[in-house]
């Protein structure tokens, strides 16, 4: 068996060889730390330079923002939405110009047709009575109006009795008074824009005229008014009372 140096010197020989390993184990270990610590640092080395680089290049797009947003660039902008909403302004301006031109016409003419028809049933109603005194005027016999007698009684110095007039000259004087009267009330009508017409010879027209009858009659045109049982009035371009009339009948259909 071995003696005691020998065992003693393969002990110091176990241990030497033993911290030998621990100490290149060792060495390994602080070399992979090492190792990593450093690819670390170069990670958040480069980390940290990405980050400043996107930063300085948000900061370089912010000033080149700016610098092309100049104050007159702004104020063309801010021109131009002005010069818009006075172009909006404007349009309705003229239609609010327009509106109130068309309401003052429609309100001139409004007017003016309430001061020229208000009358219409007045004056429609005293149709009637130019009815009644053209009636009595035709009651009177022509013959007897434009009878001698009248040239006589003008050159004949006046009596100082009435009772020296004769009923034709009695008849003359009223029937005289009869047409002042109805001239009288036509020129009034006609003040206020009433007038008269006899449709004797024109063609029927059913806005203008009323058939009462209708008669053949040879030598006449069909359709035609030819006779006028009471004539027609007008207060300016409106039908106040329809002509009451004859009208020829076509005996052909």
């Amino acid at each position: 068996m071995f003696n005691a140096p020998a065992a003693q010197i393969f002990r110091s020989c176990t241990g030497a060889l033993s911290s030998a390993a621990f100490a290149r184990s060792s060495a390994t270990a602080v070399g992979r730390r090492a190792a990593f610590a450093a690819r670390s640092r170069h990670y958040s080395d480069d980390k940290s330079q990405s980050a400043e680089q996107s930063t300085s290049s948000e900061a370089e797009a912010k000033e080149k923002d700016q610098v092309d947003v100049s104050p007159e660039s702004e104020l063309l902008s801010k021109l131009k939405a002005e010069e818009g909403k006075v172009a909006d302004c404007m349009s309705r301006l003229r239609y609010l110009q327009a509106d109130y031109l068309n309401l003052q016409r429609n309100a001139a003419r409004e007017k003016e047709q309430a001061r020229d028809f208000a009358i219409s049933k007045f004056a429609k109603d005293l149709l009637e009575t130019v009815d009644v005194l053209s009636m009595a005027l035709k009651s009177v016999p022509q013959e007897l109006v434009n009878s001698p007698q009248e040239s006589s009684n003008a050159t004949s110095p006046p009596s100082s009795s009435s009772e020296q007039k004769s009923p034709e000259t009695y008849l003359k004087e009223l029937y005289e008074g009869v047409e002042s009267t109805q001239r009288l009330l036509l020129n009034t009508l006609f003040k206020h824009h009433v007038k008269p017409y006899d449709p004797v010879g024109e063609k029927f027209d059913p806005n203008l005229h009323e058939a009462l009858f209708q008669v053949p009659m040879p030598g006449k045109e069909p359709g035609t008014v030819f006779v006028t049982q009471k004539i027609g009035f007008m207060i300016k371009d409106r039908v106040l009372r329809a002509a009451q009339v004859g009208v020829v009948q076509d005996t052909q259909s």
